[in-house]
């Protein structure tokens, strides 16, 4: 019969298990657990009923940031993702959020805007999506009827803005008022920000295009306007600097990433978040390093870095100064006792990417925590585990 051992001991003496000051709040370890879309929500944005588990199972990272969260109607981009722009919205998100806090985690709601990575298909008034400028992305948008290509978005008149500015300030209202522990506002993979920020998708010509300073304008605008609602510590921004990802580009990322390093700084935000995959990433070239390190001179409070890191590498980071925190994606989806695993170095289980946004509760909820097995490998032990 095969019997169970206790797994190694724990060995938190590395910088990734040391304590760190966010605001008032205190985080236990350096392990963010980053936003991964999961495409569990209910066809009106609703949290699923499963969320809570989800949560909670992952509540032992220092922070969980968690997938974003559409801030209207309009901003809606792909099937079954989840919102934060109605009372619905704000009791599911209340039921993630106690579960988070009754195993004694810490979330902040990311706040998500598509722009024209959406479709008509998904907008209220079957209308084009909106954006800086009318450019489309290249390729097709995943839908609820298949693969759709990308459409010319409208762009957006400068009367319209401070009303996207004012939903995110809303949104943000509605996710204190569910519970969370501050927000997370999404400005990177090519999404409305992002959109703004970069100069391959942004050709405006008014006081939201052309320089740096206008088209970092609507980032700062939404910066103010949710800081409103929740002061500057409890608020953390995301950035992908180098990203192609959404048929993004930007003509200097160096001057347009460290200007809005500066100046989210200057606005005294609890943390910067940079979108950071592995090898074979741009931000993983020489290029890609400089930049780096430019944010983290032009930003010197809480600096969050992710992608492709284990403990070795996550350490190295912590250890050099260039990181205050580490954001893991992936092995947080197959491993929901990962802070753990790390401390104890014992193997990390796999994610099935066929699960990741299939919808129920396999590959979002099933994934056991670890327990060797006497006379088992530890894959071995993984397996057996599943099927109790």
């Amino acid at each position: 019969m095969t019997t169970r051992r206790e797994m190694p001991r724990a060995s938190r003496t590395g910088p990734l298990f040391a304590p760190l000051r966010l605001g008032a709040l205190t985080l236990p370890n350096r392990v963010v657990m980053a936003p991964m879309t999961r495409s569990r929500a209910a066809g009106d944005g609703t949290p699923g009923l499963l969320a809570p588990t989800y949560y909670a199972q992952r509540a032992s990272a220092g922070l969980i940031i968690s997938e974003a969260a559409h801030i209207d109607p309009h901003g809606v981009g792909y099937p079954n993702t989840p919102g934060i722009h109605n009372e619905r919205h704000v009791a599911g998100w209340r039921n993630v959020i106690r579960a988070v806090h009754g195993e004694g985690g810490r979330i902040f709601l990311q706040l998500w805007h598509v722009g024209r990575i959406s479709h008509p298909s998904v907008q209220p008034d079957g209308g084009a999506p909106i954006a800086p400028s009318p450019m489309a992305a290249e390729g097709e948008l995943f839908t609820a009827s298949g693969m759709r290509p990308f459409v010319t978005p409208r762009a957006l008149g400068i009367q319209e803005i401070p009303g996207v500015v004012e939903q995110f300030a809303r949104a943000a209202q509605l996710a204190r008022d569910a519970g969370c522990d501050g927000v997370d506002i999404h400005a990177a993979n090519g999404y409305l920000i992002d959109q703004f920020l970069r100069s391959g998708s942004n050709c405006r010509s008014d006081a939201y295009g052309g320089s740096v300073a206008n088209r970092a304008r609507f980032l700062l605008e939404v910066v103010e306007a949710v800081t409103g609602v929740w002061g500057p510590e409890r608020v953390g921004v995301r950035l992908s600097p180098l990203s192609p990802y959404n048929s993004m580009s930007d003509s200097d990322p160096m001057e347009t990433f460290t200007y809005v390093g500066r100046a989210l700084h200057r606005l005294g935000i609890g943390y910067l978040h940079i979108a950071e995959p592995g090898p074979g990433h741009p931000m993983s070239t020489p290029a890609g390093c400089q930049l780096l390190a430019a944010l983290r001179s032009a930003f010197s409070a809480c600096f969050v870095v992710d992608g492709g890191r284990d403990r070795v590498s996550a350490e190295a980071a912590l250890a050099a100064a260039n990181a205050d925190l580490v954001a893991l994606a992936t092995p947080f989806i197959a491993n929901p006792d990962l802070v753990e695993r790390l401390a104890r170095g014992v193997p990390l289980a796999v994610a099935d990417p066929k699960t990741f946004y299939a919808g129920g509760a396999r590959g979002y909820t099933d994934y056991p925590k670890y327990v060797a097995c006497a006379g088992l490998p530890p894959a071995r032990s993984q397996e057996w585990l599943s099927k109790i």
